[in-house]
């Protein structure tokens, strides 16, 4: 096996963000510029002699030309053994799962819920030996690699196939080939009750699953139509292609439109969900009913015993800041922790590992557990499937229920994608001005108790992250946050999160917007939204 050693100069834009590097695909079709990154990850990593690594992908346009150059480089810098999902496939939380098996870590490819194909987004992110995103130490470390490389190194290796399951010698590298859906669908078998779901579908219970022809088609397809039994057809858009179908893999209520359609129409099922381009989102439906992402990790928590790998119930839970408050109601409730964390799943890594928490969540269509170290689309899908199978109730009935008992937190939250940089940091820069003032101010007959932009402290490795989102704290519990994503290619994406919380039962059933609408009005008004963008709606409402 050869091994070249190629001259190269650094990249000025090679910084990961909230989960790993993204940029628009022909970024990476750059000379050099993938080839870079990758021994920057691996120089960070320093994967031992004699360890595995996981590599695998969501399918999007590059993934497979990714791989080949990524397991020569690998081989290059001395790795000997490759763990790949046949064809370049891995969902995210798959590839989790496959690294908690003895892996010293992985890079996965994917840009999540962002567009693909030649004119897309492709992105690339290490994860860890616990199967979890690389902290902010890391990724930092990183970008300082990047910045001062002036080599790579990759070796030259006879042909090999990623479509034949196996391993095969090339050299001093043993790159083995496995099937990416088995492992994890066994894991979802000893966490869900299978046979209580089965008798659900056998029931003549009705669902749709949208893969959004990204990664969770065959997942999906494995699990919910051979193992559970549903109907040949319960799985749409079920095969990944490398530009999801010409569709946005985002599975919420603007993208996910047909199933929203059937989900809504005459004809509605029982159940709807969706998943997103590396199978880490979901979405949840009942029939004509939306349970959001804050909802449904509060519901999950507040059931969990009614599911067998949870049975014996939750040491703690734990969601990012922007999320709703729901959750916190249900700790209170069983007596459990809550913890605040930054937006980005590396965030939940230590709670997780440290045991000081059992289930998860972001407002961004986000749901896990202790079982991987990623958020997981599909997982979420089948704990609903098993709750309502249970208790065997609609997923509305569970969900008014929950209200009943908890209290509501109306939420919604605007974005405003592909914002001029200059712009969206002059928006967070004339908020944080306000801080100061805002205390004790009355807006639209609400008192704000505190403002301030959202600094953590890991309580596990004493590690902190400042300036995670700007937070408006009212006396009645409402709140108003504001925060720069970081999962964009383009500018900037401004997301404005608006919660108020209800427990009066006359006032548990209103419609979102209305509940919200003055609130908004506030929060637009706070932000100059209109004024500083030219941006008269946001691009998505969720």
């Amino acid at each position: 096996m050869g091994v070249s050693v190629v001259t190269t100069s650094p990249f000025a834009d090679q910084r990961p963000g909230t989960s790993g590097l993204r940029k628009r695909t022909p970024v990476f079709q750059q000379p050099h510029y993938l080839e870079n990154f990758v021994q920057a990850l691996l120089d960070e990593a320093a994967i031992p002699a004699g360890a595995s690594l996981v590599i695998g992908g969501d399918g999007r346009f590059l993934n497979r030309e990714a791989i080949g150059t990524i397991v020569r480089m690998a081989a290059g810098n001395g790795i000997t053994h490759v763990i790949v999902g046949r064809g370049g496939l891995l969902s995210t939380p798959a590839a989790s799962h496959l690294i908690r098996q003895g892996a010293a870590g992985g890079i996965i490819l994917s840009a999540s819920h962002n567009p693909g194909g030649p004119d897309g987004d492709f992105g690339i992110k290490y994860n860890t030996a616990n199967g979890g995103p690389a902290p902010e130490s890391f990724t930092n470390a990183v970008a300082a690699r990047a910045a001062s490389l002036s080599s790579y190194r990759i070796a030259e290796l006879p042909a090999f196939d990623l479509d034949v399951i196996g391993r095969q010698e090339l050299g001093g590298l043993m790159l083995e080939i496995v099937d990416p859906v088995s492992a994890y669908a066994d894991l979802m078998a000893t966490l869900f009750d299978f046979p209580a779901i089965r008798a659900l579908f056998a029931g003549g219970f009705r669902m749709r699953m949208d893969s959004m022809h990204a990664i969770t088609g065959p997942y999906a397809v494995e699990i919910l139509e051979r193992r559970l039994g549903a109907p040949a057809g319960t799985v749409i858009n079920a095969v990944p292609l490398p530009d999801f179908g010409g569709g946005h893999p985002d599975p919420n209520l603007t993208y996910a439109h047909d199933l929203v359609e059937e989900m809504f129409g005459a004809h509605a099922l029982d159940f709807g969900a969706a998943s997103d381009g590396d199978g880490d989102r979901n979405m949840i439906l009942g029939q004509r009913f939306f349970v959001t992402p804050s909802d449904s990790l509060a519901v999950l928590a507040a059931n969990a015993t009614l599911v067998p790998g949870y049975h014996s119930g939750l040491t703690g839970v734990a969601r990012s800041m922007p999320t709703s408050a729901a959750v916190d109601a249900v700790a209170a409730r069983l007596g459990i922790p809550c913890f605040e964390t930054p937006t980005g799943w590396k965030f939940f890594g230590n709670l997780l590992d440290a045991g000081r928490i059992t289930l998860c969540g972001e407002e961004s269509f986000g749901t896990g557990s202790n079982h991987v170290r990623e958020k997981d689309g599909l997982w979420a899908v089948l704990f609903w499937l098993n709750i309502v199978a249970v208790r065997g109730e609609s997923v509305e009935a569970i969900v008014r229920e929950h209200w009943a008992t908890y209290g509501r937190n109306y939420y919604t939250r605007y974005d405003y994608e592909a914002v001029p940089s200059d712009a969206a940091n002059g928006v967070m820069a004339h908020l944080r001005a306000q801080l100061d003032a805002l205390p004790g101010q009355v807006l639209d007959g609400r008192t704000v108790q505190a403002a301030d932009d959202f600094a953590y402290t890991d309580p596990v490795d004493g590690s902190t992250s400042a300036r995670q989102g700007i937070r408006v704290l009212f006396t009645d519990g409402a709140r108003i946050v504001f925060r720069l994503s970081g999962t964009g290619t383009e500018g900037a994406t401004i997301r404005v999160y608006i919660e108020s919380r209800e427990t009066a039962p006359e006032r548990l059933g209103m419609e979102t917007a209305d509940a919200l609408r003055s609130l908004v009005d506030v929060a637009l008004g706070l932000a100059q939204i209109v004024e500083r963008t030219g941006r008269a709606e946001p691009t998505v409402i969720t």
